[in-house]
């Protein structure tokens, strides 16, 4: 059985590979992913959908993890999201949490990061809305 860091450096992993599938995968069936400025996303298949949605145009990722541990059961990953999109290179600061179930799968990732920064660097209004 893996471990809650395990899975988190699992899903960076899969992340820096641009491995969408795997993303999707480390998802519990009825897992929830919420950009805390933004309404949660629920169910792996809505995952999926918002996932190739968010990366479509991606040329390359780098999540740069600054500390990754675990709290109170919850792994809490402080990280540099920096990426290329559509011909722009793009840095955000990131904190991320995740909530890991029993059976190794991701049951809640929450990200909180300045949205405004992320849509500027973009070359995208603030107010834009993937869906």
């Amino acid at each position: 059985m893996s471990t809650a860091l395990d899975v988190a450096r699992d899903m960076v992993g899969a992340w820096n590979r641009m491995d969408w599938d795997r993303v999707v995968a480390l998802f519990a069936e009825d897992g929830v992913l919420h950009s805390v400025m933004q309404e949660p996303i629920v169910g792996r298949p809505a995952i999926e959908t918002r996932i190739r949605s968010l990366t479509a145009g991606l040329e390359r990722i780098e999540l740069r993890v600054k500390a990754m541990g675990v709290i109170d059961g919850r792994v809490f990953i402080e990280r540099v999201d920096d990426f290329d999109i559509n011909g722009r290179h793009v840095e955000v600061p990131v904190v991320g949490i995740l909530r890991i179930g029993e059976n190794g799968r991701i049951t809640e990732w929450l990200e909180y990061y300045d949205r405004a920064t992320m849509m500027r660097g973009m070359g995208l209004p603030a107010d834009f809305s993937h869906s």
